[in-house]
Formats: C-alpha cells, structure tokens, sequence
C-alpha cells in the first residue's frame, strides 16, 4: 500500500517537472523570438537555403544541407543561446529531482540530457559560429562533422544515462 502511494508521489512530481519544463520552453522559444531581430524571416530563408547535396568526400552520398551554411548565423547563434539556457534549467531540473527523491531513471535523463544540451551549445559555436576559416575545410564539410559530432554526443549521453543507471544499480545491490 505504501508503495503505491509513493509511486503515485512520484508521477504527480514527475507531472509537475514536466508542466514546468513545458512552460519554461515557450519562454525561452518566446524570449529568443523576441530578442532576435526578423528570427522568423531568417528560420524560413534557412530552409528555404536547403538542398540535396553531395557529403564531402562521399561523392555517392547526397543528403539534405543548406547551401551556403555560413550565411545563417543568426539562426545557429539562437539555437547556441536555447542550447545553453536549457542546459542551465537542467541543472535546475537535476536539483529538484534530488529534493523531490526522483526516481534514478529520471536524474540520469536529466543529467544525459544536461549534458546533450550544453555539449549542442559548444558544437554550434565550434563548427556553425567560429570565424576561423581553414582552406581546407569548407562549409559544407563543417555542416556535416557538427552533425557527426551531434550525433556522437547523442551516444554518448546515452552511456552517460547508462553509466549512472548502472552504478546506482550496483550500489543498491551492495
């Protein structure tokens, strides 16, 4: 009986984080719109900017890109300030998931996740922002190593997850 009463503690809380982090998004979506000048505008002519293109050094690889990467920095530097900003509010997230006795599934997703979002931050600003141009590195090669590397970070916060889970599980069975 008690244990049902506790589950139930925990999916309400978890509830509340969800409805929170829900609403925490449409501010921050809200405030970046905002805050950057004719963002929509620029959204849809980074779209509109994609085409099917060959991967380089891939010749037989045609996968979609924008045409010219480097002309849509307002964008890439929106999605760099969301990306920190929602990292930041994991942090805050992992805390009260501390406080509130989270289950352990749910702050290693929140540290995964904290994470992914602060890594995104760095590989926008690292292959989408740098001023540094190398002549052997074009655009189109850096478009496609960011999302190399993003789909890197994709695994490893999944071990990250997969770590935590594993050392709270043989902790418990100590």
């Amino acid at each position: 009986m008690n244990e049902s009463l506790e589950g139930h503690s925990h999916g309400y809380r978890d509830g509340l984080f969800s409805a929170i982090s829900a609403g925490f998004f449409f501010v921050v979506v809200g405030a970046i719109f905002i805050t950057t000048p004719n963002i929509f505008d620029r959204i849809i002519e980074f779209f509109r900017n994609f085409d099917i293109v060959p991967v380089p050094n891939f010749q037989n690889i045609f996968l979609p890109a924008p045409l010219y990467p480097f002309t849509h920095r307002v964008v890439y530097l929106a999605v760099e300030q969301f990306s920190y900003i929602w990292g930041l509010f994991q942090i805050l997230v992992l805390g009260l998931r501390f406080i509130a006795r989270s289950p352990w599934r749910k702050k290693a997703e929140t540290a995964s996740n904290l994470v992914f979002w602060f890594g995104a931050g760095f590989l926008i600003r690292t292959f989408l922002l740098e001023t540094i141009r190398l002549p052997h590195i074009t655009g189109m090669t850096r478009w496609f190593a960011f999302w190399t590397v993003i789909i890197m970070l994709i695994g490893a916060t999944l071990i990250i997850r997969a770590i935590l889970l594993a050392a709270v599980s043989t902790r418990r069975a100590t």
